[in-house]
């Protein structure tokens, strides 16, 4: 790999994302604790944490239902709560570009109190540096996150024949909502993003006490990349009823008019849960009772048919392939 470059595709969350990491960072990091997941888990004491840090980038700044502050946190949290942990504290670095404006930046700062307010965390350090025009796009922010965990040990591997594939929500709004607010398609359409901070969902799951094997924020590449990463750590297929999938009709007219998939685009404030199916009613009428999980759905099962692989079940009772992510994803939210 040392004789190819980094293009925008590395950086876009599907194939060439992990591929970069396994040739490059998880080569040179490797340890009994580096994990690709979303957090490592780790013993201090008596104390069972994870750890988790993540960066942003988005543009523009500021989009209908959020803005690059509140998405920081809930980036953050939502990682942390993904390995059944209770966010407890986050850090934040800002890389400022000279002459962003000063308002902007403490509604980015609210924000990012508010969030963490509600996700039930503390903001407790940070860091901040201001680069010269042109230097970076208005502002980017890097948080880490500590939290204790509540719940069993989850992840890709733990996923089992027979699991159901439960997601909180209606799929694609973060994705659209930026391409809205970047303008340039001369569509417009009243979609606001799902951003949200997920921890209150999970602890509703986990309180159920029924076995949960993965838990995992559809971001960068949507479900689709979820349901491929899963497939392949777990070794066994993952099959989805596409009717099945919720998609809000403004969204489907709006990924219909530009020739986009929903379920490859990105979301901010949805879980997908693998779970046993004994058990999968009972964790979905706990996340629909919660303040961001009432439209969640089962939307299939785990299986051995194709192993690694995500088929999708058409409204004509046909079957497809659903392709890893691959190249450049758009739009680029972090």
């Amino acid at each position: 790999m040392s004789d190819e470059i980094v293009t925008l595709a590395h950086g876009a969350g599907g194939l060439q994302t992990r591929e970069l990491i396994e040739k490059v960072f998880a080569k040179a990091f490797a340890g009994p604790r580096f994990t690709s997941d979303d957090a490592a888990l780790l013993g201090l004491g008596t104390d069972k944490i994870a750890l988790t840090t993540d960066g942003f980038v988005v543009s523009p700044a500021f989009f209908p239902g959020g803005d690059i502050g509140k998405l920081s946190v809930c980036g953050t949290v939502n990682d942390l709560s993904c390995m059944c942990a209770r966010p407890r504290y986050l850090t934040c670095s800002f890389i400022i570009e000279e002459g962003f404006d000063m308002s902007s930046l403490e509604k980015i700062a609210s924000s990012m109190a508010d969030a963490a307010r509600e996700a039930g965390a503390e903001i407790v350090a940070g860091d901040t540096k201001v680069v010269g025009r042109g230097q970076c796009q208005g502002v980017f922010i890097t948080t880490a996150g500590v939290g204790t965990l509540e719940g069993g040990k989850t992840g890709g591997a733990f996923v089992r024949e027979g699991d159901a594939v439960i997601v909180t929500g209606d799929v694609g709004r973060q994705g659209c909502a930026i391409l809205i607010a970047r303008g340039g398609y001369g569509i417009k359409a009243d979609i606001d993003s799902d951003c949200a901070p997920l921890w209150n969902l999970v602890k509703a799951a986990i309180d159920t006490g029924e076995e949960i094997h993965a838990v995992r924020d559809a971001t960068r590449g949507g479900l689709a990349t979820v349901l491929s990463e899963i497939a392949e750590q777990s070794g066994l297929c993952v099959e989805i009823d596409e009717q099945a999938v919720p998609v809000d009709e403004k969204v489907k007219g709006f990924c219909g008019l530009l020739g986009l998939d929903p379920m490859y685009m990105a979301c901010e404030g949805r879980m997908v849960i693998f779970a046993p199916k004994n058990g999968a009613e009972k964790l979905l009428r706990a996340v629909r009772a919660t303040k961001y999980g009432a439209g969640a759905e089962i939307i299939g099962e785990v299986t051995r048919s194709l192993a690694g692989r995500v088929t999708v079940r058409t409204a004509l009772g046909a079957k497809r392939l659903l392709a890893p992510p691959s190249g450049e994803l758009l739009p680029r939210i972090c």
